[in-house]
């Protein structure tokens, strides 16, 4: 099909915009006037080369330690496949290194990442990137389109600090993230991340399929659901569950906890809330700057993330929620954090039950 075919098909069935995006995204990969891509620019500053370690949620990559940018080298694959949403539901999803979400990637400000998107060969549709930690057209996406069994390569400066969401790009846009093909970038500040003792990372986001919560099948994208902003599910880390029994986070009393916490959309912002905790630094909106303090909520936009630490000092199971409650209790946005160790009365002591009646 030619790329003006493409287009006119793009435009009857998703509207003027979804046609302008295709556009854009097959036409913008070229510098202007034609001519052919520049290819690699590596600064005076940048010295070296690594290939980034990617890790699948809830793990995140270990800290970066160097002083000095580099040339980091990034390795991502599209890949369609079936997940399970709950016991007895699966769904037809799209990802980014075979995870919902994608891959974490972790690099350092002042970086030149090298970054290669291959799309899997057992693909039916193109994809593309666009990370929000990019400074360009489309965030990478225009330079990015890729064909099933084909492989993408872009640079880009990591100019600013901060934690980011990327996604798919492609046309219709809303179809491809709500098929669960996203993730979060970490830009590191030249001066490094405070230490902790765990990092964890978390993302939010909501799945439109037809029938009610819990029914039984395999299942694709309710378009319709999805316009009218009517989710059946909305999970942490792709599923119901997926931050319990097995997949339960722990950590240990004493332990300094830091959650890297995105929100997928794509529709719904995220309450985000720890049942027992309170947030001792919010780094507001995934910026390099903790903007407050003693907090007991943070808002997550779609597209957005926010980084939450604090301190442990008693154990217990601390749940994860979005404190729009009835997404963590009927739709599955629940998870929790085992915390074991020695009790402190001082911080909390259960006197007396109210179990057993007082007599008359």
């Amino acid at each position: 099909m030619s790329l003006s075919d493409t287009i006119v098909r793009s435009s009857r069935r998703f509207g003027l915009a979804a046609a302008v995006l295709s556009f854009a995204a097959c036409t913008a990969g070229a510098p202007a006037g034609g001519g052919a891509p520049l290819g690699a620019i590596t600064p005076p500053d940048v010295t070296g080369e690594e290939i980034a370690v990617l890790t699948s949620p809830p793990n995140v990559p270990p800290p970066i330690t160097r002083t000095t940018p580099t040339k980091m080298i990034v390795n991502l694959e599209t890949i369609e496949k079936r997940i399970t949403l709950t016991d007895g539901v699966e769904y037809s999803a799209w990802t980014f290194g075979g995870s919902v979400p994608g891959s974490f990637i972790r690099v350092r400000e002042g970086d030149q990442v090298e970054f290669h998107l291959k799309n899997g060969p057992m693909s039916m549709m193109p994809h593309n990137i666009d990370l929000h930690a990019v400074t360009g057209q489309g965030g990478g996406a225009a330079a990015t389109l890729t064909l099933p069994g084909a492989e993408s390569v872009f640079s880009f400066a990591a100019l600013n600090p901060g934690l980011y969401v990327y996604h798919c790009a492609t046309s219709p846009v809303p179809m491809h993230i709500a098929n669960g093909i996203y993730g979060l970038i970490l830009v590191e500040p030249k001066g490094g991340m405070t230490p902790v003792d765990k990092e964890f990372y978390v993302m939010q986001s909501e799945f439109y399929t037809k029938g009610k919560f819990g029914d039984q099948g395999v299942f694709t994208l309710d378009m319709d659901k999805g316009t009218d902003e009517n989710p059946t599910y909305v999970v942490f880390n792709g599923s119901v569950g997926a931050l319990t029994g097995a997949g339960t986070l722990k950590a240990a009393v004493g332990e300094r906890v830091r959650l890297y916490v995105g929100n997928g959309g794509p529709n719904l912002v995220s309450s985000f809330h720890v049942i027992g905790e309170i947030f001792d630094k919010v780094y507001g909106e995934g910026g390099s700057t903790i903007n407050a303090t003693n907090v007991q909520t943070t808002l997550i936009p779609a597209g957005g993330s926010a980084i939450v630490e604090f301190a442990l000092e008693v154990p217990a199971n601390y749940i994860l929620v979005d404190h729009a409650i009835f997404r963590a209790f009927n739709k599955g946005a629940l998870g929790i954090l085992e915390v074991t160790g020695p009790e402190n009365l001082r911080v909390i002591n259960p006197i007396q039950a109210g179990t057993t009646p007082t007599p008359r």
